[in-house]
C-alpha cells in the first residue's frame, strides 16, 4: 500500500514538473500572462461586469455578470430566455450609463 502511494506521489510530482516546464516555455515565447493555471490567484484580473439579473448565472460566470468591453454571444434552444436575458443586461448597462448594441442575427 505504501509503495502504491509513493508511486502515485511520484507520478503527480512528475506531472506537475512537466506542466510547469510547459508553462515556463510558453511564457518565455509569448510573454508573461499568456498562459496560466486556472485558479492561480497571482494572475487574477479584476474585470468590470454588468449583472445579468440572475444571481446564479452571475456567480457561474465568475465575474458577477457579463464582462464590460467584450463581445458576448448568447445562444441556446428556442424559448429558453435568451432575449429576456439580453434585455435585462441591456437595461442594467443603461442604468449604469452605458451605451448598448443588440444584434439579433436569427
Amino acid at each position: 500500500m505504501a509503495d502504491k502511494d509513493q508511486n502515485l506521489e511520484k507520478a503527480a510530482k512528475a506531472r506537475d514538473a512537466a506542466l510547469n516546464s510547459a508553462i515556463t516555455q510558453i511564457q518565455r515565447e509569448f510573454g508573461e500572462g499568456s498562459i496560466m493555471k486556472m485558479g492561480d490567484e497571482a494572475f487574477q484580473v479584476q474585470v468590470s461586469a454588468i449583472p445579468t439579473g440572475a444571481l446564479s448565472l452571475d456567480l457561474a460566470l465568475g465575474v458577477g455578470g457579463l464582462p464590460r468591453g467584450r463581445i458576448v454571444e448568447i445562444f441556446g434552444p428556442e424559448s429558453s430566455g435568451k432575449t429576456t436575458l439580453v434585455y435585462h443586461v441591456l437595461a442594467e448597462a443603461q442604468k449604469q450609463g452605458g451605451i448598448c448594441a443588440f444584434i439579433d442575427a436569427e
